[in-house]
């Protein structure tokens, strides 16, 4: 039936199938609202340092085109496979139509271990992947972003070795660059701080008393450190932590900027204290007001499902809980509130689409205004899934996937079937 394989695109496939159980999808249609337009697969060949020449495999899905170009990030990791950038591709086609951008899903990726390669041979991983792709995507057609692995420098060398080929800057083509290079203020921040801004207002419609509050962190990479300093700003003892180096515990609450800091100087938290060490297989089951999975896929199943100790669960990761899980937290939902990924790390394509938009105007916004126009998009998307939920007696993630899902159908189906 399909090339696309593995448990996370399994995780794509079932959880449409109940979405679209849910609004009575005829199965005629299904195909073409869940398969990818387009699936790349690459060969990025580079010199490295010793002169020998490494050969690595990239990827790029772009889900659909129906509401304007794709949008997604490239991942450098050594999982990454096609089955999985589909299954991100189509999650952030869901995302995007949930918080009313005009955007397709897309996603990208290189299997590349990083620790095995040099600043010089990233740099030339990362041009040749762009050169690879530059057929395939463009302003109006494919927007790339950063993803795990992946930042503004790499972004940055993405935007300048598609502008060689075009013979001008084009800026526009990816977002999260810098902002020397036609980035936007507040991009680096927003997924995490969306995330923060989300689970405080889940906070005070629980009463919970954010001064007394405490939150637990998995993953300190660009979307945790950030949603765990805006947690931390917001009052709230940031009591655990965990990186790919291991896990941090203080119940009194971790200097979160101290450790920010530390882990901007080290590429991880490894080494900040020698006392304050945690087994991090236990991380996601510790006692706390609000739990933060921002790490990888697939981290929450049935049995850690049952044994969560949190009354929020903010999704700063893409799929971080089974459909298994779901079933479970489907059953404690009077226990925990659930804010799914699709909703609670949009913040970041949400500010994406701000500098994609500043880049074509070539007029650009305060952070102010950025955070502005970001919480009031959220904020917006929270109230429709919330009121979805409640007037169908359905999850929260159902209800927002629900949204994204009808609004992909609308424009497809008033859009018609070429030729």
């Amino acid at each position: 039936m399909t090339v696309y394989s593995g448990p996370v695109f399994d995780m794509a496939v079932n959880q449409f199938a109940v979405i679209a159980d849910h609004l009575s999808i005829p199965h005629d249609e299904r195909d073409r609202l869940l398969l990818p337009k387009r699936a790349l697969t690459i060969s990025c060949p580079i010199h490295r340092d010793d002169g020998s020449i490494a050969v690595f495999e990239g990827y790029r899905v772009q889900h659909h085109l129906t509401l304007g170009p794709t949008k997604g990030g490239t991942r450098f990791a050594p999982s990454v496979d096609i089955g999985e950038v589909a299954a991100l591709a189509i999650w952030m086609s869901w995302k995007c139509a949930l918080v009313g951008l005009p955007y397709g899903g897309a996603k990208g990726g290189v299997r590349v271990d990083l620790a095995t390669i040099s600043k010089r041979e990233l740099e030339s991983l990362s041009r040749r992947y762009m050169q690879e792709m530059i057929p395939f995507v463009g302003p109006h057609t494919d927007v790339m972003a950063p993803d795990m692995g992946t930042n503004e420098q790499v972004m940055a060398w993405f935007m300048d070795t598609y502008s060689m080929y075009q013979g001008r800057t084009v800026t526009e083509i990816v977002t999260g660059k810098p902002v020397s290079s036609g980035g936007t203020l507040g991009r680096r921040e927003a997924t995490g701080r969306g995330v923060a801004h989300l689970a405080k207002r889940v906070m005070k419609e629980l009463a919970i008393d954010l001064g007394n509050a405490t939150a637990v962190v998995q993953g300190f990479g660009n979307v945790g450190s950030y949603a765990a300093l805006g947690l931390h700003q917001f009052g709230l003892k940031v009591i655990a932590v965990s990186d790919h180096t291991g896990a941090l515990y203080d119940k009194a609450g971790l200097d979160i900027p101290a450790l920010m800091r530390h882990a901007g100087d080290h590429g991880s938290i490894a080494g900040f204290s020698n006392e304050l060490h945690f087994d991090p297989a236990q991380i996601l089951t510790l006692p706390c007001d609000v739990l933060v999975p921002a790490a990888m896929e697939r981290v929450i199943d049935a049995k850690v499902a049952q044994q969560l100790k949190c009354r929020v669960l903010a999704e700063g990761a893409n799929g971080p809980t089974t459909p298994d899980a779901d079933l479970v937290l489907q059953k404690r939902q009077d226990e925990i509130f659930l804010i799914p990924d699709i909703l609670c790390n949009s913040g970041g394509v949400v500010v994406s689409y701000f500098e994609w938009v500043q880049d074509l105007q070539q007029l650009f916004w305060e952070e102010e205004e950025v955070m502005r126009r970001e919480y009031q998009i959220l904020d917006r998307a929270f109230d429709q899934m919330v009121t979805r939920a409640r007037v169908d007696k359905i999850p929260h993630r159902t209800a927002a996937m629900a949204i994204g899902v009808e609004k992909v159908r609308a424009g497809k189906n008033t859009r018609g079937l070429f030729p």
